[in-house]
């Protein structure tokens, strides 16, 4: 059954440009124009991922994009914006965007990212052992993660590095060994996207006593999990 795919973009020939070349890839074209129309069809056809555009008319794709991450953390979301300043990647980023291109884009390049994206949520459920660490709870097969009775909503990307990071606690790894590792040769994102992911991850996981201090910054260096053995029992 090929993937589903959502094009959200209001430009007709943009459009008609991606749902043919994605066709010829295999993939399933569900095309939107209207900003409004793009959760109602997320809900009727559950794609496997959003190319979402980020100037749309009615609803545009940041507020698109925050109003998706209240009820769905899990559908990749690549970004299309012909907005190149940082500070906009950064925005879509921390509202819960996988991934950008930015316009004018080639078709081989997207095309590349759709794939990374889907092989990446794939793959997320390559390691199948459920961890405890302390009062977190992570089951990848389930993509579920708790803190104490707390249900805690990551996004994909979010759930493969906290996953990555717990699987591998004590262990300290540089920004660039984390882009390696999670977004490997298929990405887009700065070293600056890492803080971002993290400073997410701390947000959701570490709004309680018993839940501060999971992630620690290794000044100078990156980022580990940081619970010890004996919490971890």
């Amino acid at each position: 059954m090929p993937k589903k795919i959502l094009v959200a973009e209001d430009d007709r020939d943009l459009s008609d440009l991606l749902r043919y070349n994605l066709e010829r890839e295999g993939y399933q074209v569900i095309p939107v124009r209207d900003g409004n129309l793009v959760m109602p069809n997320v809900r009727k056809f559950a794609p496997d991922l959003l190319i979402l555009d980020l100037m749309l008319p009615g609803m545009d794709g940041l507020d698109i994009c925050r109003q998706l991450r209240q009820t769905d953390q899990s559908l990749p979301v690549l970004m299309l914006t012909a907005r190149a300043e940082e500070t906009d990647r950064v925005v879509g980023l921390e509202l819960g965007a996988d991934d950008y291109v930015t316009k004018p884009f080639s078709l081989r390049e997207l095309i590349a990212r759709v794939r990374a994206l889907l092989r990446r949520q794939e793959s997320a459920q390559v390691s199948q052992s459920i961890l405890r660490k302390g009062a977190l709870f992570i089951d990848p097969l389930a993509h579920v993660v708790k803190m104490g009775d707390r249900p805690v909503e990551l996004s994909a990307l979010e759930f493969r590095l906290l996953h990555f990071l717990a699987s591998n606690a004590g262990i300290v790894f540089s920004r660039q060994q984390i882009l390696d590792r999670i977004w490997g040769a298929d990405r887009n994102v700065t070293l600056r996207s890492i803080d971002v992911y993290v400073r997410r991850l701390r947000e959701k996981l570490e709004d309680q006593p018993e839940s501060s201090g999971i992630l620690d910054t290794v000044r100078g260096v990156g980022y580990r999990f940081a619970l010890s053995d004996a919490e971890q029992q």
